[in-house]
């Protein structure tokens, strides 16, 4: 359990985190292990647990945009593509800038990002560089997510819900105490939409999906000292993807979904997890071993038109193996370390064709991409003299690539290939060092205040597509993080702030391209910076309303970036990258005074995002806007129900532009969506 300090610190970093709220499930603390007794080394963080997420109806991680500064997951195209972005620092292809856990398990490629948040306990969001302890491409920062534990949390549930465009939600989750020191929890959601936008070319809905997951879990705590947790995880998705439509940039006007081949992306995750801890009275121990499969299968129509232009598929799987290892103190002196280990085996194996309809001919690419890292970290803090505390940390960091690649050309109706494949076949390897440094004052009032040095490292490789020799690899990208803030309380805690000013200096950024009918490539820009301020302010008037407020601003730009002698984007912001976060949310419980019905909670939020540049050269851009949501939940005894609303004003906005064959197009934001549901807690 986590100190008084360590708490005061969280509420302090957190707007959303209630303590004093009623709610309709038992609140639970998560313990991060790689946080130290003593809260001697500062966070930049914001934290949500399961009543946030519920109020602000989060249903999927695109939607904690906004709610959390500078933080950033656009929704568009499919699943196959979620990039995350956290000041300035993401990736729109293969693996992430920021560091993605679920229970201990890591999760580094792109498709794996987007998933279920049915039964979250927490999620936590760690803005910067997070290198020294969680090391590889956490260059932006890291999301933790934490399920419940069933040794801390028993219930049983039941959720259905119901919404337009016939969106159908369907919850089930058991959480049990087998026994004292035995838990067993187990639970499975499905959810399915027809979709909102329509391809007018095939009749069908450009964006239908369905989705099922589930999850089990055993804890058992042999002694008072050491726990052991096995988890097992899998999701299905089956969605339409690709509402691309055409945009004429002189009158803004967009126009239909239509292109003749129906386009989607299937994609199937199964994650385990095997955790052992130890926590004895000076020294805490943890093993976390990890194995995950994914299998993703994308078809898409990738000239947007109805003429046979070209059609792409691709499908792959990947088995991914990870053993962390970390040993700290678990006292209360003045000085605290962390030191750990942490090993990677990773193999994805892709079939990508391209069938060039018009030209009769197809083009389809046989790779293997196994990757193997190890790295070794240690952190230690020392308080030096009352609130005053230091902390370094240093990371070693060591990663093998491989790659096997063979693309042939096949005549439409031949089943013969061409006698001389183009075939590639070559080995990379990477070190860095990643060390971090940090000051925190802590007052007696535990007010915070910082300042911290990190360095941000993201690991290179080799591209998936390749056109020529000179763009089979593409090389590491790291950056200099520098950032003071505080975390103070006022009115004994009723209202909470958080604040802090970042500058990155960002070299060789690696930089997406998709060349239609071929693929994606990353380069390297040579040089960018980000920079920018956030804000979180938590407030608690009465013991019934919260109100939460968090802004950021982030000025990214290229200061040196020559994509070719022609093409000069020096000084321009970088894509993708809103320069304002906002978002407001207020919730307030009413008691009333009859036998049926207990309370009845509103919460509503208004959220802002922009402006975006969507590509490097800023001829496409979205402007800043607003959505509404609410949510009414009356509840009664052990049943809920809900009331929801989303983008409740019906704005109009583009998540996503870019330029294909001297055309533009883009994907519009969800419009108005609304729906009902009921819960039965056993």
């Amino acid at each position: 359990m986590l100190t008084e300090i360590l708490m005061t610190s969280l509420m302090m970093a957190s707007p959303h985190l209630k303590t004093d709220s009623v709610i309709n499930i038992k609140e639970v603390t998560v313990t991060e292990f790689k946080a130290n007794r003593r809260s001697l080394a500062p966070l930049s963080a914001n934290k949500m647990n399961a009543r946030d997420l519920d109020l602000q109806n989060v249903t999927s991680m695109k939607e904690l945009s906004t709610l959390i500064p500078n933080f950033y997951m656009p929704d568009y195209g499919s699943r196959a593509n979620s990039p995350i972005f956290i000041r300035g620092i993401g990736s729109k292809a293969k693996t992430s800038a920021v560091g993605f856990y679920i229970d201990g398990i890591p999760h580094y490629d792109i498709s794996a990002l987007d998933i279920d948040m049915a039964d979250i306990a927490s999620i936590e969001v760690l803005r910067g560089p997070q290198g020294t302890l969680y090391g590889r491409n956490a260059m932006g920062g890291i999301i933790d997510i934490h399920t419940f534990s069933p040794l801390e949390y028993q219930n049983t549930r039941i959720k259905i819900g119901y919404g337009n465009k016939n969106d159908i939600t369907a919850q089930a989750s058991s959480y049990l105490k087998l026994a004292d020191n035995l838990g067993f929890s187990i639970s499975g959601n499905y959810h399915s939409n027809d979709g909102f936008f329509t391809n007018v070319a095939t009749g069908k809905k450009a964006d239908k999906i369905k989705e099922y997951s589930g999850r089990t879990a055993f804890e058992w705590k042999p002694t008072e000292l050491w726990k052991f947790r096995f988890s097992s995880w899998i999701d299905y998705s089956n969605q339409n993807g690709y509402p691309y439509a055409v945009y004429d940039k002189q009158s803004n006007t967009i126009g239909d979904i239509s292109y003749n081949r129906t386009s989607g992306f299937k994609r199937l995750i199964s994650n385990n997890g095997l955790s052992a801890v130890y926590n004895g009275s000076n020294i805490s121990f943890s093993s976390q071993t990890s194995y995950q499969f994914m299998n993703g299968s994308m078809n898409i129509d990738q000239d947007f038109t109805t003429a046979d232009k070209y059609f792409v598929t691709n499908d792959y799987h990947m088995n991914t193996l990870t053993q962390e290892f970390t040993l700290k103190s678990n006292n209360d002196k003045r000085y605290q370390w962390i030191i750990g280990a942490f090993g990677l085996i990773q193999k994805k194996d892709n079939v990508l064709t391209t069938d060039y309809i018009a030209q009769k001919f197809s083009m389809p690419t046989y790779y293997s991409d196994p990757i193997s890292s190890f790295a070794i970290y240690h952190q230690s803090s020392y308080n030096i003299w009352k609130g005053l505390s230091a902390t370094v940390g240093l990371r070693f960091d060591y990663e093998h690539a491989k790659k096997d690649y063979k693309r042939y050309t096949i005549a439409t109706g031949s089943t013969s290939a061409d006698n001389s494949p183009y075939t590639f076949n070559n080995n990379l390897n990477f070190n860095q060092f990643s060390p971090k440094f940090s000051l925190q004052y802590l007052t007696t009032l535990h007010n915070n205040y910082y300042v911290t040095v990190s360095r941000g490292y993201k690991v290179g490789g080799f591209n998936e597509t390749i056109t020529s020799d000179d763009n089979k690899t593409y090389q590491p990208e790291y950056s200099w993080n520098y950032e003071v803030g505080s975390k103070l309380r006022f009115l004994d805690g009723k209202i909470t702030t958080d604040l802090s000013l970042f500058y990155i200096d960002w070299r060789h950024q690696q930089i997406t391209h998709t060349i239609p009918g071929v693929g994606n490539i990353l380069t390297n820009a040579g040089h960018s910076n980000s920079k920018g301020v956030e804000l979180s302010v938590s407030a608690h008037p009465i013991y019934n309303w919260n109100v939460g407020l968090s802004y950021g601003y982030t000025y990214a730009e290229f200061l040196d970036y020559k994509q070719s002698d022609k093409t000069n984007y020096d000084h321009n912001m970088i894509p993708m990258v809103p320069r304002n976060t906002f978002g407001i949310n207020s919730d307030y419980t009413l008691y009333p005074k009859c036998n049926v019905v207990d309370r009845i909670t509103f919460s509503a939020g208004l959220n802002g995002t922009g402006k975006i540049y969507w590509d490097e050269n800023n001829a496409l851009s979205q402007k800043f806007y607003l959505l509404l949501n609410a949510k009414v939940i009356v509840s009664s005894g052990k049943f809920n129900w809900e009331i929801w609303g989303k983008n409740i004003t019906g704005t109009d906005y583009q998540t996503y532009c870019f330029t294909l064959n001297n055309a533009y197009y883009v994907q519009k934001g969800r419009p108005l969506s609304f729906g009902t549901s009921i819960t039965y807690n056993f």
